[in-house]
């Protein structure tokens, strides 16, 4: 009968090994950690120059966090804990953010969470972010007068809310859902009334325009 030897390590020799792989743990952690602060604030910078309209910059920044993203599932093959952490968490819910806002700006659909390789809970979570800035994107379009586009930016906002809250176990299971479709309703309540005002203040500026003109013909 053959006995394989086995290697007996001392204790010392034991803990010196485990502070190396927890050593080794720290630095991936850290690395990460930074990488996942870039690329949430490139999908920030990503949503300023969205409502810009400068979309050629906004692709760029977003390819940008994708490639951090990428390193990120390259590193939590080994440490699939990572995937867990808060920073993780943060980016993806901000990078699903900017890609919605991008594409319902530039194609007027939905981007899928699989399309951008975004988890699930951080794009649900996404989506009611989305409304608020949809909220900027509709006071952009009052102000340039295009009611329109506003009264659209509107229903899109309204859309989503009731797509939302038409998810009763994501109510229960994602956290924070609950409090971003509260928000989200205050805010559709002051966009509709910020249209409804501007609706009328137009309306009645044609009316005292046409009539100045009638009186103007009768003089």
């Amino acid at each position: 009968m053959l006995f394989l030897a086995v290697k007996f390590m001392s204790l010392k020799d034991i803990l010196e090994q485990i502070q190396e792989e927890l050593g080794a743990r720290e630095e991936i952690r850290e690395e990460i950690h930074r990488s996942m602060r870039k690329a949430t604030r490139l999908s920030k910078q990503a949503i300023q120059v969205t409502h810009q309209e400068r979309f050629d910059d906004a692709e760029a920044m977003l390819e940008e966090a994708k490639q951090l993203f990428i390193i990120l599932h390259d590193k939590a093959k080994d440490y699939p804990y990572l995937l867990y952490s808060g920073s993780v968490g943060a980016a993806f819910e901000e990078h699903a953010e900017a890609q919605i806002l991008l594409t319902l700006i530039q194609e007027g659909r939905f981007v899928n969470p699989k399309e951008i390789k975004v988890p699930f809970t951080p794009y649900v979570l996404a989506l009611g972010d989305v409304i608020g800035e949809l909220r900027r994107r509709a006071l952009d379009l009052i102000r340039k007068g295009n009611l329109d586009a506003a009264e659209k930016t509107l229903e899109r906002m309204e859309q989503i809310y009731s797509e939302l809250t038409a998810l009763d176990d994501a109510y229960v299971i994602v956290k924070g859902l609950r409090r971003k479709g509260d928000v989200a309703r205050r805010l559709i309540e002051i966009t509709r009334g910020d249209i409804t005002s501007e609706v009328r203040r137009s309306a009645l500026e044609r009316s005292i325009s046409k009539l100045e003109k009638t009186i103007g013909k009768g003089t």
